[in-house]
């Protein structure tokens, strides 16, 4: 899928997210768009994926593209940005979980901004 396809598919659906949310997590946009199951993330909440980025479709550089668009979409929309902590599930303390193999803040942030409808 090129550049602009990602892009229509991201305004596609993040508008779906926010009517059914009031809000748009980046892992769920992935699952939106197919290129990501729930069930990964599950297995990915209960640490038996290392990381969130080795299950989902495509290459590292098209899934910081969708998020880069998510960014964009949400900026023209007037969404409010909101860090979100992702522990993990299952017996014992929760553990920070990592979204990319090298855990890189920049790349750890934008998965885990979640965009926020503003108040009326």
């Amino acid at each position: 899928m090129n550049k602009k396809k990602l892009e229509q598919s991201v305004y596609k659906h993040a508008p779906t997210l926010i009517s059914e949310q009031g809000y748009i997590s980046p892992v769920e946009l992935f699952v939106k768009m197919g290129r990501l199951r729930h069930k990964q993330v599950k297995d990915w909440r209960f640490r038996q994926i290392p990381y969130l980025e080795s299950v989902i479709v495509g290459q590292f550089t098209k899934q910081t593209y969708i998020l880069e668009m998510l960014k964009k979409f949400a900026t023209e929309h007037n969404l409010k940005p909101s860090i979100t902590i992702y522990k993990s599930w299952g017996k014992g303390p929760g553990e920070l979980l990592q979204f990319s193999r090298k855990g890189s803040r920049f790349i750890e942030e934008l998965y885990s901004t979640h965009y926020v409808k503003g108040r009326k």
